[in-house]
């Protein structure tokens, strides 16, 4: 019994290392064809590139409106216009509730009110002191005349008499003089007082006209005549955003910052198509090209166009397969249609330039292996894979380098099982 088992193991083992060598075989040798797989022949001719890619709609023209940018708290949209909407320059776009500011501006008028009737106090002030001051300054003066007359009648006098009399008139100098000095910086002090509430009030002045503006700034109006497009809210979710995230537009309601972009206004009559040709595609497009664009929201119509700037520079998408490298291509349609907005996407067919005397095979001879465009050449009964490069195409056939003109190619992927009706399966298809 336990060599039987052993005899069991032994035939499994070997069926493996079968299974192995013709997984290996069929990799490394030509693989085995049938007479139901159709064949076409690489052909040298002239040919004329088209080059496929989608575009979306963009508006060369544009103004954004923002939240006013004013001190406090976050602002409240009370009225906004739509996505879509037509507006006329001074239209209004955005309002905002202006309750805050009415409060400033009530606030800052009583300052201002308040400030000048301390300007008004302070002058008075000033004036009753300059009077007091003057007063006192006549009878400072008639004090030093009287105290001279009395020195003047010293001869008549005792000595201890005369004395006295030059120690009265002695301190009347010194108490007009004080006074003097003192009549100065009362002045000095009015006038101080008195720049200081006219401080107080331009200061108050200033926060009136500023609330004032403010309060005029709570509606934002269109600076042109175009489309509205309204942005998204990237504080919705509470400052917190990650990558392809869904994130809504601003609406009536919502709590903005000053100075958040809202509102993106666009000029509909200067628009341009925006489009990226595939990497292997950006040799075969250049400026003036001739371009048929269809817009995904007007199947009804074809617009007509040509290429007015091709991108030098390759461009990779973060999240795309190389097929969605390429290069951007700005394109000018040679007619407008009043239903063509912003952000429309279309299919766009770039009439390259006409190649002469190349090689070219059917698009369903072209495959897709190992991230690698290949073609399967028949040889005798077999077919061997072979890698090629594309160096344009239309929508039937494909430019191709690195297979002999007459080469006979599958129309179908051989590797494949293929139904016994000859259809391809289901997923096979040529790229």
């Amino acid at each position: 019994m336990p060599n039987r088992g052993r005899l069991i193991v032994a035939i499994v083992i070997i069926a493996f290392v079968a299974v192995g060598g013709l997984i290996a075989m069929s990799r490394n040798r030509p693989l085995a064809g049938g007479d139901s797989i159709p064949i076409a022949e690489v052909t040298r001719g002239d040919f004329s590139i088209e080059v496929h890619a989608t575009g979306e709609l963009n508006a060369t023209q544009s103004m954004m409106l923002a939240a006013p940018a004013v001190g406090g708290d976050a602002l409240q949209i009370t009225y906004l216009a739509r996505t879509g909407d037509v507006v006329k320059k001074g239209d209004v776009v955005i309002e905002f509730d202006p309750s805050e500011q009415h409060y400033k501006l009530e606030q800052s008028h009583s300052e201002l009110l308040q400030a000048e009737q301390e300007i008004i106090k302070a002058k008075a002030d000033a004036e009753v002191l300059t009077a007091q001051d003057k007063v006192a300054l006549l009878k400072a003066h008639y004090d030093v005349r009287r105290a001279e007359l009395d020195v003047g009648k010293d001869e008549l006098l005792s000595k201890i008499d005369a004395q006295k009399n030059e120690l009265i008139l002695q301190g009347a100098k010194r108490a007009l003089a004080e006074l003097e000095k003192d009549i100065e910086s009362h002045h000095a002090s009015g006038q101080a007082a008195v720049f200081l509430a006219q401080e107080k009030y331009n200061k108050a002045k200033l926060a009136m006209d500023q609330a004032q503006q403010n309060l005029d700034h709570m509606r934002v109006t269109s600076p042109m005549d175009g489309l509205v497009s309204i942005q998204k809210n990237m504080n919705a979710s509470g400052g917190f955003y990650f990558t392809g995230m869904s994130v809504p537009d601003y609406r009536a309601g919502d709590q903005v910052q000053p100075g958040s972009s809202i509102v993106q206004v666009l000029n509909p009559a200067r628009m341009n198509l925006t489009a990226r040709v595939p990497e292997d595609q950006h040799a075969n497009v250049k400026q003036g090209d001739l371009v048929t664009v269809r817009f995904d929201a007007l199947p009804d119509r074809e617009f007509k166009g040509s290429i007015k700037s091709v991108g030098g520079m390759t461009i990779a998408s973060v999240f795309g397969s190389p097929s969605t490298h390429g290069s951007d291509v700005t394109i000018e349609l040679a007619v407008t249609d009043p239903r063509l907005r912003p952000g429309l996407t279309a299919d766009v067919l770039i009439l390259g330039q006409q190649q002469h005397s190349v090689l070219s095979a059917p698009r369903q001879a072209l495959f897709m292996k190992d991230g690698k465009r290949v073609v399967f050449m028949k040889k005798g009964g077999s077919y061997q894979q072979q890698a090629v490069n594309v160096k344009g195409e239309s929508e039937s056939r494909v430019i191709i380098e690195g297979v002999a003109e007459g080469t006979p190619l599958a129309l179908l992927d051989p590797t494949i099982p293929q139904k016994a009706s000859g259809s391809s399966p289901a997923g096979t298809g040529a790229l």
